[in-house]
């Protein structure tokens, strides 16, 4: 049997990972696709680091051009990261007929679109599972298990930085910064962690998900995005007191063949199973119009969890190599774009007001809410022995998002309101 020859572009922890899983599980591999795989050309940074497995010095090279033209390779992995140069050796492997399996999801968020198109043309398989959500085969199922189906809704926990940053304020009241140093510390967040709390990497996820889901071109641009670094202890109590947990949650929603994509701290109904999920974990929620609700959970990193789907992906490509079927599996976006109006958008919403401590407070504020139709779920006021303020917790119904932002607007001018200290998206 002639072996499939792949070219593996990085060899840090992920790609550690893919040869472990590809030499050691070798027997069960070649018997699900018919031959032996082999990783035959390795393009690092440094060929004299030390590395954690052995591998033949003669396969390592640190220039990838060499593996990208090398005529014996059949499959690239590409698990290097970054866009620039990335970007133009994918397109180059891809010109030259090599199948692509990639775990960049910064590179398929922002040229996602140009890489599949090439591949059409092509006729060569690009494979991503491991973009988004680590070790969940989100991808795949939104690809071939939900194909008979119309995707309403995805919701989900992308980021397991985040995730567990609120998890540790919610389970201890601990603040966001010291949970974050704790997080540095255990390697779960970078030392500077902007992409992950400011929402930018669940954003890129969202949009490779949105794209699929409702296979239309969903840019980064297309995500409306916020962070949790603005979360408080104070908010999450607040949130735990009214039933809601607090995540980071990307919602990805249709209606007819409007769409809207967000990424921002949510609060979510308790008894939601979403809300349940901790840690690191991811997990992601999605609503078909015929099957109803669906949700699928786990590791959403690691080497170990990222290399199995990524090995999952070139077993695919090899078995559509094997069938002459490779390039007809690509979701390449064909529906016309049509984003959602702000007055399209509608959802529940928390804020918590620090107000003058008088009389007739509360009725002004009651009375802006119904300037711009927008009716109260809840209305609660309280002293805070903290707070020379009073607070007042309100929970609204269903509102569009330009009556909120009237209302908000209107509510920062209002002079018996000295803070409008959170408002939060609410769900479930």
């Amino acid at each position: 049997m002639k072996p499939v020859k792949v070219g593996l572009l990085g060899l840090g922890t992920v790609g550690t990972g893919v040869v472990r899983i590809v030499e050691g599980n070798q027997e069960d591999l070649s018997s699900q696709v018919g031959s032996p795989i082999l990783i035959e050309r390795i393009a690092v940074k440094n060929t004299e680091k030390p590395r954690e497995i052995e591998v033949d010095p003669s396969k390592i090279t640190d220039d990838p051009w060499e593996v990208i033209r090398d005529p014996e390779i059949d499959v690239i992995v590409e698990v290097m990261g970054g866009i620039a140069g990335t970007k133009e050796y994918i397109l180059e492997a891809l010109e030259r007929g090599k199948h692509i399996v990639t775990a960049n999801k910064d590179l398929m968020a922002l040229h996602g679109s140009e890489i599949l198109a090439k591949a059409q043309e092509k006729q060569c398989d690009v494979f991503y599972e491991a973009s988004v959500a680590g070790g969940i085969p989100i991808i795949r199922t939104l690809i071939e298990g939900f194909s008979s189906d119309k995707i309403m809704k995805i919701m989900g926990i992308v980021n397991g930085t985040t995730n567990y940053i609120l998890s540790k304020m919610s389970q201890e009241g601990a603040s966001y910064l010291d949970v974050l140093k704790e997080a540095q510390e255990l390697g779960y967040a970078e030392s500077d962690p902007t992409s992950d709390v400011e929402g930018l990497d669940a954003a890129r996820k969202m949009a490779i998900l949105g794209t699929l889901g409702f296979r239309t071109n969903v840019e980064l641009s297309d995500v409306s995005v916020s962070g949790i670094s603005g979360v408080s202890k104070e908010d999450i109590a607040f949130a735990k007191r009214l039933g809601y947990e607090m995540k980071l949650l990307g919602i990805a929603e249709r209606q007819d063949e409007e769409f809207s994509i967000s990424v921002q701290p949510t609060m979510i109904r308790a008894s939601h199973p979403i809300a349940s999920v901790n840690g690191v974990y991811n997990a992601v929620y999605v609503y078909g119009q015929a099957v109803g609700e669906t949700m699928f959970y786990g590791a959403g990193a690691g080497a170990m969890p990222t290399a199995t789907s990524i090995v999952a992906d070139l077993v695919a490509v090899i078995k559509n190599l094997k069938l002459g079927v490779n390039g007809l599996k690509q979701i390449v976006p064909y529906k016309q774009k049509k984003l959602k109006s702000d007055e399209d958008i509608f959802y529940k919403n928390f804020l918590l007001l620090h107000v003058d401590d008088k009389a007739g407070v509360l009725a002004k504020i009651t009375q802006v809410f119904a300037e711009y139709d927008v009716s109260l779920d809840s209305v609660v006021q309280q002293a805070n022995t903290n707070n020379p303020d009073a607070e007042i917790i309100i929970v609204t119904h269903n509102a569009s998002k330009a009556s909120m932002n009237k209302v908000m607007r209107h509510l920062e001018q209002l002079n018996v309101i000295h803070r409008i200290k959170s408002h939060y998206r609410v769900e479930g």
